[in-house]
């Protein structure tokens, strides 16, 4: 798909008066907006809850839904939504009413036109800045990925340079995580990254493999050595023969087929159901667990013996919650692919999106990470996504361990707490930057953040106007 240019910002103007709605529709398409007009407060909530905008100017004073009963709705159906009040008649209360709700700026009436181009300068203004912030995060989401892997944190990085320092060298390894985290994707890394990329990746899914027929799979059978076996078939292992084979979930596998497979990984030698002599075979084996296999081998669900020979490298894949620095890289690029893929122009999460992803628990980890992204860009009507299509696609809590069937842990949106702790963190981060003198580079490295990350945190709390400059001054006040 060619790239797509940027879509215009978009405003809503709600007034009765029609003289008034034309006027600004006027100023606003004079100022590169795209501008939608309605008449009267329940027809703008209708809109609202349809299409996302990016600014709305809105009359105090209408019959039925007034300016304030709007622009309460407002901060429910679109957070993101900046909104300017116009009243021919407003009060202080009036005033500082709609400032607590949220609302940018009130002009009355008449408008100081003036006044109004410079808000909407200042609009687009910050979203052109949150596009090239987007970009740049497109950008660096490809710079940072790592055979199919996205991760700039500390984290991933240290997972991605033991790959590259274990993938020459290593024949059999364990991978652990959580379901989702990217396991597969770490075996492929080292299958691509080791010497025998140009030989066959033999991927088994040990969880969906019938029971009875495991040995079969694995290492394959003669003409008539069972009901059904009408010809002779090479197993899995021989399939991989000079090359690696991957055991997903591995912990699924029966006792009877471990013990075989723990021969197989001593002597090379693979034997065919029904067969009478063995067949030399030379495979690298990887495999893969989100089980605690020790506690499996507690348990006599796993054999010991099977456990330290395939674990000679483990490699740890961290859970999506211990590296949320690796969210907006990993959005970008679920973003970009399903762009391209559904052939539609998007562009990126609104700021309160990004909020509520960053918030969320992720006991799907990566996988659960992109599905999200899959679903709302498919439900996105505009350029970009919102909270809206986010909640949308939310699926339903998982019961915590011991909680009864039906009963819902309180994990996906904690709003009350959420509002705390991004005041708690603007704060601390306002505290740090004042400390260092304004010095954003110090302030980053007192943080332990990046300085993209640190950037994105001041654009989000408005922080920005901090400088060295401006601390000065508050210093010597």
């Amino acid at each position: 798909m060619a790239a797509s240019s940027p879509p215009r910002p978009t405003l809503l103007v709600v007034d009765d008066d029609r003289a008034i709605r034309e006027l600004v529709r006027s100023v606003g398409e004079r100022a590169g907006f795209d501008v939608t007009v309605c008449a009267d407060g329940t027809e703008a909530l209708t809109e609202l809850h349809k299409h996302h905008y990016d600014l709305a100017a809105i009359d105090l004073c209408m019959p039925g839904t007034g300016g304030l009963d709007v622009l309460r709705a407002m901060r429910t159906a679109d957070m993101d939504c900046q909104v300017i009040l116009m009243s021919g008649g407003a009060t202080i209360d009036n005033a500082v009413e709609a400032i607590k709700l949220g609302a940018v700026d009130f002009l009355t009436k008449p408008l100081d036109l003036e006044r109004f181009l410079q808000l909407l300068g200042t609009v687009r203004d910050e979203i052109s800045r949150r596009e090239h912030l987007l970009k740049a995060e497109s950008r660096a989401a490809q710079s940072a990925e790592f055979c199919g892997m996205i991760g700039r944190g500390p984290a991933s990085q240290q997972l991605f340079d033991l790959i590259r320092r274990l993938a020459p060298h290593v024949r059999t390894a364990l991978i652990t995580g959580e379901t989702g985290s990217g396991k597969e994707l770490v075996a492929r890394a080292l299958y691509r990254t080791g010497p025998r990329r140009q030989q066959p990746f033999v991927v088994v899914n040990c969880s969906a493999v019938v029971e009875a027929l495991f040995e079969s799979e694995l290492f394959g059978h003669v003409k008539g050595s069972y009901t059904g076996a009408t010809e002779t078939t090479p197993g899995l292992f021989e399939l991989a023969d000079g090359g690696t084979i991957f055991l997903d979930e591995v912990g699924e596998l029966p006792l009877t087929v471990q013990a075989k497979l723990l021969r197989v990984l001593e002597t090379g030698d693979v034997q065919r159901v029904g067969a009478t002599t063995p067949r030399r075979v030379d495979v690298h084996v990887l495999a893969a667990t989100n089980r605690d296999l020790l506690a499996e081998v507690a348990a006599k669900r796993f054999r010991s013996d099977l456990y330290y020979r395939i674990n000679v490298v483990e490699l740890t894949v961290p859970p999506l919650r211990d590296r949320r620095e690796d969210i907006p890289y990993l959005v970008a690029a679920f973003v970009r692919d399903a762009g391209t893929r559904l052939r539609k122009p998007l562009h990126g999460l609104t700021p309160a999106a990004e909020r509520q992803l960053i918030a969320r628990a992720w006991d799907g980890n990566v996988r659960e990470l992109r599905n999200t992204i899959e679903r709302a860009c498919i439900l996105a009507e505009g350029g970009w996504l919102t909270e809206r299509e986010l909640k949308q696609t939310a699926p339903r809590a998982m019961p915590a361990p011991g909680l009864p069937a039906g009963a819902q842990a309180a994990v996906s949106f904690p709003e009350g707490d959420d509002i705390k702790l991004s005041a708690r963190e603007r704060d601390h981060i306002r505290q740090v930057l004042e400390r260092s003198g304004g010095n954003k580079m110090a302030a980053a490295r007192a943080l332990g953040l990046d300085r993209r990350t640190l950037y994105r945190r001041l654009d989000r709390y408005g922080l920005g106007s901090i400088t060295r400059r401006s601390t000065r001054r508050g210093n010597g006040a």
